[in-house]
């Protein structure tokens, strides 16, 4: 395995996950002087699930990052890291797209959120595994 640690690739996907978390937080900025809501959303509709699909980015986003920081600073090859990047990116813009649509179950939030947890899962297993087995 290669050190490598200017994390250009752990970067990259941090910058891409910044700007959607800028979107989605412009998103909930829209529903609130839209519907003149300061805090909470006072049973707007929109503007919960604009909300909540602000508030699980913001839950599984830190944590996905730092696992993928370790990955390569462990020297995990580069296209394992773009896999892992581009999956959770994908992931988090269907999971968006899904429950910006509906509050039911849809496929583009299932396809995201699947995604999510393997991804998150996958680079759990690839630290341990590369480094304690």
């Amino acid at each position: 395995m290669n050190m490598n640690f200017d994390l250009a690739i752990t970067g990259l996907y941090a910058s891409l996950l910044a700007m959607l978390f800028v979107a989605l937080s412009f998103n909930v900025i829209r529903f609130r002087l839209k519907h003149k809501v300061g805090i909470g959303s006072n049973g707007v509709k929109e503007l919960d699930q604009a909300v909540r699909v602000h508030g699980n980015f913001s839950e599984y986003i830190p944590l996905a990052l730092i696992v993928l920081a370790a990955l390569e600073l462990g020297g995990l090859e580069d296209t394992w890291l773009h896999a892992f990047g581009a999956t959770l990116f994908a992931g988090r813009v269907l999971h968006a797209i899904g429950l910006s649509k509906t509050v039911a179950t849809s496929l583009p939030r299932f396809i995201g959120t699947l995604s999510t947890f393997i991804t998150l899962v996958a680079m759990a297993i690839t630290f341990i595994v590369s480094h304690y087995l």
